[in-house]
Protein backbone atom coordinates (compact mmCIF):
# COMPACT_ATOMS: atom_id res chain seq x y z
CA UNK A 1 0.00 0.00 0.00
CA UNK A 2 1.39 3.82 -0.78
CA UNK A 3 2.14 5.52 2.14
CA UNK A 4 0.22 8.74 2.01
CA UNK A 5 1.07 11.78 3.64
CA UNK A 6 -0.57 14.43 5.93
CA UNK A 7 -0.16 17.81 4.73
CA UNK A 8 2.46 20.14 7.34
CA UNK A 9 1.38 22.73 9.29
CA UNK A 10 2.73 25.53 6.39
CA UNK A 11 0.62 23.50 3.58
CA UNK A 12 -2.10 24.04 6.18
CA UNK A 13 -2.40 27.41 6.57
CA UNK A 14 -2.35 27.97 3.29
CA UNK A 15 -5.84 26.98 2.91
CA UNK A 16 -9.18 29.05 3.30
CA UNK A 17 -10.48 28.48 6.88
CA UNK A 18 -13.23 25.38 7.69
CA UNK A 19 -16.88 26.32 8.44
CA UNK A 20 -17.65 26.22 11.88
CA UNK A 21 -20.39 25.97 14.29
CA UNK A 22 -21.17 29.34 16.33
CA UNK A 23 -22.59 29.87 19.29
CA UNK A 24 -26.89 29.56 18.49
CA UNK A 25 -25.75 26.08 17.19
CA UNK A 26 -24.19 24.95 20.34
CA UNK A 27 -26.23 23.20 23.65
CA UNK A 28 -24.71 23.53 26.83
CA UNK A 29 -25.60 21.36 29.21
CA UNK A 30 -25.20 21.90 33.21
CA UNK A 31 -28.96 21.43 34.66
CA UNK A 32 -30.99 18.53 34.87
CA UNK A 33 -33.69 20.21 32.44
CA UNK A 34 -31.17 20.47 29.91
CA UNK A 35 -29.86 17.08 30.12
CA UNK A 36 -33.51 15.97 29.45
CA UNK A 37 -34.12 17.91 26.21
CA UNK A 38 -29.99 17.02 25.03
CA UNK A 39 -30.99 13.41 25.64
CA UNK A 40 -34.62 13.45 23.91
CA UNK A 41 -32.99 14.42 20.77
CA UNK A 42 -29.01 12.72 20.89
CA UNK A 43 -30.69 8.99 21.62
CA UNK A 44 -32.11 8.92 18.05
CA UNK A 45 -29.09 9.89 16.11
CA UNK A 46 -27.25 7.22 14.61
CA UNK A 47 -23.88 8.87 15.05
CA UNK A 48 -22.17 11.75 16.81
CA UNK A 49 -18.97 13.41 16.74
CA UNK A 50 -17.43 12.85 20.62
CA UNK A 51 -14.63 14.53 22.51
CA UNK A 52 -13.95 16.00 25.66
CA UNK A 53 -12.08 18.98 27.55
CA UNK A 54 -9.65 18.27 30.83
CA UNK A 55 -8.56 21.41 32.91
CA UNK A 56 -4.71 21.46 32.34
CA UNK A 57 -2.46 20.62 34.58
CA UNK A 58 1.07 22.41 35.22
CA UNK A 59 2.24 20.98 37.75
CA UNK A 60 4.74 17.65 37.57
CA UNK A 61 2.86 14.28 38.64
CA UNK A 62 -0.32 16.21 39.64
CA UNK A 63 -3.18 14.34 38.21
CA UNK A 64 -5.94 15.73 36.38
CA UNK A 65 -9.88 15.52 37.64
CA UNK A 66 -10.73 15.42 34.38
CA UNK A 67 -12.87 15.15 31.84
CA UNK A 68 -15.05 18.12 32.71
CA UNK A 69 -16.62 18.65 29.65
CA UNK A 70 -17.94 16.00 26.81
CA UNK A 71 -18.81 17.20 23.47
CA UNK A 72 -21.06 15.85 20.99
CA UNK A 73 -22.30 17.13 18.14
CA UNK A 74 -24.60 16.40 14.93
CA UNK A 75 -24.17 17.67 11.49
CA UNK A 76 -26.16 20.54 12.79
CA UNK A 77 -25.86 21.17 16.22
CA UNK A 78 -23.34 20.61 19.06
CA UNK A 79 -24.14 20.05 22.86
CA UNK A 80 -21.54 20.80 25.82
CA UNK A 81 -22.17 18.45 28.79
CA UNK A 82 -20.57 20.06 32.01
CA UNK A 83 -20.17 16.98 34.50
CA UNK A 84 -20.53 18.78 37.56
CA UNK A 85 -24.43 17.97 37.47
CA UNK A 86 -25.33 14.16 38.77
CA UNK A 87 -28.10 14.15 35.63
CA UNK A 88 -25.83 15.57 32.83
CA UNK A 89 -22.86 12.72 34.10
CA UNK A 90 -25.91 10.27 33.80
CA UNK A 91 -27.10 11.29 30.61
CA UNK A 92 -23.69 11.41 29.19
CA UNK A 93 -23.14 8.22 30.71
CA UNK A 94 -26.07 6.43 28.69
CA UNK A 95 -25.23 7.94 25.78
CA UNK A 96 -21.46 6.85 26.00
CA UNK A 97 -22.49 3.43 26.71
CA UNK A 98 -25.21 2.87 23.67
CA UNK A 99 -23.79 0.82 21.02
CA UNK A 100 -26.58 1.99 18.80
CA UNK A 101 -24.85 5.48 18.18
CA UNK A 102 -21.38 5.81 16.86
CA UNK A 103 -18.97 8.17 18.43
CA UNK A 104 -16.61 9.45 16.56
CA UNK A 105 -13.27 11.59 17.05
CA UNK A 106 -9.44 11.58 17.11
CA UNK A 107 -6.89 9.98 19.56
CA UNK A 108 -9.82 9.04 21.18
CA UNK A 109 -7.44 6.65 24.01
CA UNK A 110 -6.89 8.99 27.18
CA UNK A 111 -10.48 10.40 26.56
CA UNK A 112 -11.70 6.57 27.07
CA UNK A 113 -9.55 5.54 29.78
CA UNK A 114 -10.58 9.06 31.66
CA UNK A 115 -14.51 8.72 30.79
CA UNK A 116 -14.24 5.33 32.22
CA UNK A 117 -12.49 6.57 35.47
CA UNK A 118 -14.84 9.47 36.23
CA UNK A 119 -18.07 8.27 35.03
CA UNK A 120 -18.07 4.56 35.53
CA UNK A 121 -18.92 3.91 32.32
CA UNK A 122 -18.36 1.32 29.61
CA UNK A 123 -17.78 3.14 26.22
CA UNK A 124 -19.62 1.52 23.13
CA UNK A 125 -19.33 2.40 19.92
CA UNK A 126 -16.37 4.84 19.77
CA UNK A 127 -14.55 5.16 16.18
CA UNK A 128 -10.88 6.71 17.17
CA UNK A 129 -10.73 8.64 13.16
CA UNK A 130 -6.79 8.11 13.48
CA UNK A 131 -7.33 4.17 13.01
CA UNK A 132 -9.31 5.25 9.72
CA UNK A 133 -7.01 7.09 8.21
CA UNK A 134 -4.52 4.70 9.13
CA UNK A 135 -5.87 1.59 7.39
CA UNK A 136 -6.26 4.30 4.48
CA UNK A 137 -2.62 3.90 4.20
CA UNK A 138 -1.79 7.74 6.13
CA UNK A 139 1.34 6.63 8.49
CA UNK A 140 1.13 9.32 11.13
CA UNK A 141 -1.74 10.61 13.62
CA UNK A 142 -4.02 12.50 11.08
CA UNK A 143 -5.66 14.48 14.09
CA UNK A 144 -8.72 16.75 13.41
CA UNK A 145 -6.84 19.04 11.46
CA UNK A 146 -4.96 17.00 8.83
CA UNK A 147 -8.39 15.49 8.18
CA UNK A 148 -10.10 18.48 7.47
CA UNK A 149 -7.58 19.67 5.43
CA UNK A 150 -7.41 16.09 3.49
CA UNK A 151 -11.15 15.81 3.07
CA UNK A 152 -12.50 19.27 2.50
CA UNK A 153 -8.88 21.11 1.59
CA UNK A 154 -9.68 23.65 4.35
CA UNK A 155 -8.26 25.04 7.13
CA UNK A 156 -9.25 23.82 10.45
CA UNK A 157 -8.65 26.97 13.48
CA UNK A 158 -7.96 25.88 16.95
CA UNK A 159 -7.23 27.99 19.55
CA UNK A 160 -4.28 27.08 21.95
CA UNK A 161 -5.54 29.53 24.65
CA UNK A 162 -8.57 27.90 24.67
CA UNK A 163 -7.51 24.53 24.74
CA UNK A 164 -5.18 25.24 27.34
CA UNK A 165 -8.17 27.19 29.49
CA UNK A 166 -9.89 26.09 32.59
CA UNK A 167 -12.64 23.14 31.62
CA UNK A 168 -13.67 23.13 34.94
CA UNK A 169 -14.96 26.62 35.17
CA UNK A 170 -18.75 26.30 35.82
CA UNK A 171 -18.93 29.64 33.61
CA UNK A 172 -17.37 29.09 30.41
CA UNK A 173 -16.39 31.23 27.68
CA UNK A 174 -18.16 31.83 24.60
CA UNK A 175 -14.60 31.69 22.98
CA UNK A 176 -14.49 28.25 24.74
CA UNK A 177 -17.86 27.03 24.09
CA UNK A 178 -16.86 27.50 20.54
CA UNK A 179 -13.39 25.91 20.65
CA UNK A 180 -15.04 22.46 22.08
CA UNK A 181 -18.41 22.26 20.01
CA UNK A 182 -16.09 22.32 16.95
CA UNK A 183 -13.79 19.72 18.08
CA UNK A 184 -16.87 17.15 18.17
CA UNK A 185 -18.29 19.01 15.07
CA UNK A 186 -15.34 18.76 12.94
CA UNK A 187 -15.12 14.96 13.68
CA UNK A 188 -18.83 14.21 13.24
CA UNK A 189 -18.35 16.15 9.42
CA UNK A 190 -15.00 13.81 8.49
CA UNK A 191 -16.74 10.81 9.82
CA UNK A 192 -19.83 11.65 7.32
CA UNK A 193 -17.11 12.58 4.28
CA UNK A 194 -15.69 9.28 4.86
CA UNK A 195 -18.86 7.21 4.65
CA UNK A 196 -18.83 5.41 7.27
Amino acid sequence: MTELHTPDKEQINQLEAFDRLGLSQIDLVATAGQAKAAIEVLQNETALGFDTESKPTFVKNETSSGPHIVQLSTLQRAWIFQLEDAECRRVVGALLESPHIIKSGFGLGDDKKRITCKLGVDLQGVLDLNAVFRDKGYRKDMGVRGAVAVLFNKRFIKSKKASTSNWANPQLTEAQLVYAANDAYAAMRVYAELGL
